[in-house]
């Protein structure tokens, strides 16, 4: 028979009032990178060749290399946005941001939702440009990589959970 108590368990699990994973954004799937590169080849070709029937024949070398650089920078991007992500999580008693870089780094501040505040810096016209997690003099940027109105949308909803903790868990012995 197991018994009731009404004490507390400060290692029973708490329930996440906020949880968001956050990954950069890229518009271009694989598909449509290849469309894009078959693009820049054909253009870069045809002006190369036009350059080559002129006599200059060392341009179309160069739209060549113009072509691989453009192809290099955006594997580069691909591969920074692979495994770049960050993980917040709130609950009564902590505040957890995990940010892993695109090299697998994992850098991660456990924080206390009563003594966090949500600072942002932004401008009129372009919105929010940075979120700061301050708290005991530290800072954290969080979502750097999220556009103006997703930063909005975000801090709206993180700020609702750090109130929601601030308040503190609910206690309904009854149910």
């Amino acid at each position: 028979m197991t018994e009731a108590s009404n004490a507390y368990d400060p290692d029973a699990p708490q329930p996440e009032l906020f949880s968001a994973l956050l990954t950069p954004h890229r518009s271009l799937n694989r598909t449509r990178f290849l469309v894009l590169m078959a693009f820049i080849c054909a253009i870069s070709f045809a002006a190369g060749m036009v350059f080559l029937l002129m006599g200059a024949w060392p341009v179309l070398g160069f739209f060549g290399l113009d072509a691989l650089a453009i192809w290099w920078a955006f594997r580069i991007n691909f591969r920074r946005a692979q495994g770049a992500r960050e993980e917040i999580t709130v609950t009564h008693s902590e505040l957890r941001v995990r940010r892993v870089s695109h090299r697998g780094h994992v850098a991660e501040w456990v924080l206390n939702p009563l003594w966090v505040r949500l600072d942002q810096t932004g401008d009129e016209e372009f919105g929010i440009e940075r979120l700061y997690l301050v708290s005991r003099g530290r800072r954290i940027c969080i979502g750097h990589f999220l556009g103006p109105e997703e930063k909005a949308s975000f801090a709206k909803a993180l700020l609702a959970a750090l109130h929601a903790a601030k308040r503190g868990p609910t206690y309904n012995p009854i149910t």
